[in-house]
């Protein structure tokens, strides 16, 4: 079993910056890709971005692109979501998937989540 473990979550002033974080038990070397979705009180879940494993290659929803950087650390096996200038609508519970290698058959793990609420 994989588990991801996500930190940093929080209460936030419109305009400030967060920094989201999610641990895997799992080397990221075994690891395709990662992933953040969240979702909003009332809605369903959106795809935030991702970012490869091996050449760190990243996508980002279009609409997040601007303010939203996905970044990782190998030798921490953690991968990084940095928001800046924080609006309402970013308050959402931040769920990060993993999707492993073949040799993990490919599964896909998520985390519990970390609440982001982000003050008018």
């Amino acid at each position: 079993q994989v588990r991801l473990m996500e930190s940093g979550g929080g209460l936030v002033q419109t305009g400030g910056s967060l920094r989201l974080s999610c641990t895997t038990s799992l080397s990221i070397l075994n690891i395709l890709s990662m992933s953040w979705y969240r979702q909003a009180p009332g809605k369903q879940r959106e795809w935030v971005a991702t970012i490869k494993i091996d050449y760190g290659m990243t996508t980002y929803a279009d609409s997040l692109k601007d303010r939203f950087t996905i970044y990782k650390d190998n030798a921490k096996n953690t991968m990084y979501l940095h928001i800046d200038n924080q609006k309402p609508e970013d308050t959402a519970v931040y769920c990060c998937q993993a999707e492993c290698t073949r040799s993990y058959r490919g599964r896909k793990y998520w985390g519990q989540g970390t609440q982001v609420t982000v003050s008018s």
